[in-house]
C-alpha cells in the first residue's frame, strides 16, 4: 500500500470529541463475511491509517457483530483511550417480545445498552445512537432514558440515526428545557445519490444545534465504486440475501451513466472511482466522519486511499460532481 496522507481529525459537531475523517463500520460484514481473525486484521489496518472511530449496532448480525468487534479489540490489546466506539439501539435482538423490538421506550433502552456493553466487553461506549425514531414512545421518555445512559457513564454522547430534522430539534429542545444531556450527532445515509437530508433538511441544525454527522453508505452499498458497471460480480454485496435493492440502483441506466462519468473524472486525477466518491462525501464540512465498510483488508486499504483523492479533489471538480449528481 502506498503511503497515505495524514488522517485528519474533526470535532463531532460542537462536542469536544475528535473523530477520524474516515472511520470503519461493521454493518453487513462482521459476522456475515468477516470473522474475528479477519476483523483483527481490518481493525489494525484501519488504525494504522489513523482511524480512531469504529461503528457498530446491536442489530448487526443479531449481536454477533458486537461480539466479534469486542473480541478482536481485546485480542489486539488496544488501550481503551486509543479508540472511539459506538453502538445503536432500536430494532432489538430478542424476537417479537413486548418492549424488546422496534422501540425506544425506557425499559428497552436501559436493558439494551447493558446487552451491548456485555457483547462488546466494555464498561462504556463513546457514542450511542437511537437507530430509528419511535413514534409509539413519547419523545420525552426517550430523551430522559438516553440522558440517563450518558449520566450513568455507560455512554459518553448520544445521538440519532435516520431521524428527521424536526424530530432531532424536538429532542434537543426537550433536553435543553429540562437540563438533560442533548443529542450530539446524527448518522444519516449520505452519498452522491442520497443528498437531500444532509444538504437541505438538516441545513439549519449545524449552526443552531451544533449537530455532528457520522455518515453511512458513502458508496451507496458499492454502486458508486463502479464495480457494477459491467454487471453484478459474484460475491459482491448485491448477491447477499436481503440486498436485492442494490441491483435496482446499480442497473439503472441513468445511474450507470453518472457512475461512468465519475469513473472518468477519477482517472484524470489518478484515483479510483470509489476513492473519488468517498472524497466528495468527506469534503462536506458538516460531515464529522465517513464510515467505511469493507469485507477484506485490501478493500479497506483501497477505500482509505480516499485520503489521497481528498487532496486532489479541486473545488471545480467538486462542483462538477455536485451538478452531475444533482
Amino acid at each position: 500500500m502506498n503511503t497515505l496522507p495524514a488522517m485528519p481529525y474533526n470535532r463531532l459537531g460542537s462536542a469536544g470529541l475528535q473523530v477520524s475523517q474516515f472511520s470503519y463500520g461493521s454493518w453487513v460484514t462482521f459476522g456475515n463475511q468477516v470473522d474475528t481473525g479477519l476483523a483483527k486484521e481490518q481493525l489494525q489496518a484501519a488504525a494504522d491509517a489513523g482511524v480512531n472511530f469504529f461503528d457498530n449496532a446491536e442489530v448487526y448480525e443479531n449481536g454477533k457483530s458486537e461480539q466479534i468487534m469486542g473480541q478482536a479489540i481485546r485480542e489486539l490489546g488496544w488501550e481503551r483511550w486509543q479508540y472511539v466506539i459506538s453502538t445503536k439501539l432500536f430494532w432489538g435482538i430478542h424476537g417479537d417480545y413486548p418492549n424488546m423490538q422496534d422501540t425506544l421506550n425506557r425499559k428497552y433502552l436501559l436493558q439494551a445498552i447493558d446487552g451491548s456493553l456485555e457483547r462488546l466487553g466494555l464498561d462504556f461506549v463513546d457514542l450511542v445512537f437511537c437507530h430509528r425514531p419511535d413514534p409509539n414512545t413519547p419523545l420525552e421518555e426517550t430523551v430522559y432514558a438516553m440522558s440517563d445512559i450518558v449520566e450513568s457513564g455507560k455512554a459518553l454522547y448520544w445521538g440519532t440515526s435516520e431521524w428527521s430534522a424536526d424530530e432531532i430539534r424536538a429532542a434537543w429542545d426537550i433536553a435543553d428545557k429540562r437540563n438533560l444531556r442533548k443529542p450530539v450527532m446524527e448518522q444519516p445515509q449520505y452519498n452522491l445519490l442520497h443528498r437531500d437530508k444532509v444538504e437541505r433538511e438538516f441545513a439549519r441544525l449545524y449552526e443552531d444545534l451544533g449537530l455532528g454527522l457520522t455518515t453511512w453508505s458513502p458508496l451507496a452499498s458499492g454502486v458508486l465504486s463502479g464495480k457494477y458497471l459491467h454487471g453484478i460480480p459474484a460475491g459482491s454485496r448485491a448477491t447477499l440475501k436481503g440486498y436485492d435493492f442494490i441491483k435496482d440502483t446499480a442497473l439503472n441506466a441513468d445511474v450507470e451513466r453518472k457512475v461512468q462519468k465519475l469513473a472518468d473524472m477519477a482517472a484524470t486525477v489518478e484515483v479510483t472511482t470509489a476513492q473519488l466518491a468517498l472524497a466528495w462525501v468527506a469534503a462536506n464540512p458538516h460531515v464529522s466522519t465517513v464510515i467505511l465498510g469493507a469485507s477484506s483488508v485490501k478493500q479497506l486499504q483501497e477505500n482509505l486511499g480516499a485520503l489521497t483523492a481528498l487532496e486532489r479533489l479541486t473545488p471545480e471538480m467538486k462542483a462538477q460532481l455536485d451538478q452531475l449528481f444533482a
